[in-house]
């Protein structure tokens, strides 16, 4: 019963694809990846919702006020208020713009996002795009995050947007280094850049109650802080969320955007953020593997979001709580991730050669 239940949407996407019968195998190829977008959106999509109004309700609690609580039971219909009223608010471009390049950069990083999201395993057997190269493709992807902030305030032709571009592109990539390199020991160990193989080698339980996650380990552990803050940063979150800092450049490279364009950046930020997070559970907390042995008749994919869960309160909680740091203070930090793990490689082989 638990096997069925563990792979009832597996089952659920087979019996669809039973409807196809004698179509060729190009058809049905289409079909499968469409439902596994379809499956990624519908999902990811209702998330989005939710955390959006789960977010201020927690940071309400942290704060001692009210959050949300006056459109539908609870507040819990105001995520609907502020899609109908993104909708229905005025697309204002700027005369002297790039329209094109403006109306391009909210689809692009939105894009990149959800196409991050499809490598990742969510339970057993549900990888929407299993590949060899999954870790290769989710950076690879990734990256392209850049060319959208700057297509964003470029396009916009406006000092204040351009300075917001500049600023988080400058965040990015300084920070992509670090989260790239903190993703080398797992890949190294594992021998692979799937996901799926990186999850299948945290299989397994010490007396049945220690996982073998690589977290548990001396070095996943560093790589695991060291990524998560660096995540922390490629997602704009709080502290480092400086590209929008109303204060000194207004809303960055969203200066200039309003209305469902600027919801798109808005959705593209926490749809990276389910990605960062997705990438650590699947990298160092043992992907959809439950703590204990005694628990594996619990579905996987119950696992792998109730881990998620856990990560997305811990952005919540780190909002909450600390301050928006300066720009400067975030490029010097940037410095302290590289040189830590370059000095663990130097340390790793020095005592290897004094061994």
């Amino acid at each position: 019963m638990s096997e069925f239940i563990d792979q009832i949407f597996v089952r659920a996407k087979h019996w669809l694809l039973a409807f196809l019968p004698g179509a060729p195998d190009s058809i049905i190829q289409i079909v499968s990846a469409l439902l596994n977008i379809g499956a990624v959106l519908g999902v990811f999509l209702t998330l989005f919702a939710a955390i959006s109004v789960l977010e201020r309700k927690i940071l309400g609690r942290m704060q001692n006020r009210y959050g949300p609580n006056r459109v539908g039971p609870f507040g819990l219909f105001q995520p609907v208020a502020d899609g109908i009223k993104m909708l229905i608010k005025e697309d204002i471009v700027p005369a002297r713009a790039d329209k094109v390049v403006h109306f391009l950069a909210p689809i692009l990083v939105a894009a990149t996002a959800i196409l991050a999201l499809g490598v990742i395993p969510y339970g057993r057997n549900m990888t929407p795009f299993a590949i060899d190269g999954g870790i290769l493709f989710f950076f690879a992807v990734g990256s392209a995050t850049e060319l959208a902030v700057f297509m964003a305030g470029w396009g916009s032709n406006n000092k204040f947007s351009m300075l917001g571009a500049m600023r988080a592109i400058a965040q990015m990539v300084s920070y992509e280094l670090p989260l790239i390199l903190t993703t080398l020991p797992v890949v190294m160990i594992v021998g692979s850049l799937s996901p799926d193989a990186i999850v299948a080698a945290q299989d397994g339980y010490s007396l049945g109650i220690l996982p073998h996650w690589f977290v548990t380990t001396p070095w996943g552990a560093a790589a695991f802080v060291l990524f998560f803050v660096s995540g922390l940063v490629e997602s704009n979150r709080t502290p480092f969320d400086v590209p929008e800092g109303e204060s000194e450049i207004v809303a960055g490279h969203m200066t200039e955007y309003s209305g469902f364009k600027y919801a798109t950046f808005f959705m593209a930020e926490y749809f990276g953020m389910f990605a960062i997070s997705g990438l650590a559970v699947t990298l160092f907390l043992g992907g959809w593997h439950s703590p204990i042995a005694a628990l594996n008749f619990i579905p996987s994919y119950f696992w792998f979001f109730l881990k998620l869960s856990a990560l997305l309160f811990v952005y919540i909680w780190v909002r909450g709580t600390l301050p928006r740091t300066r720009v400067d203070q975030i490029m010097n930090f940037a410095s302290l991730p590289r040189s830590g793990i370059i000095r663990g490689g130097d340390w790793r082989a020095g005592f290897g050669r004094w061994r």
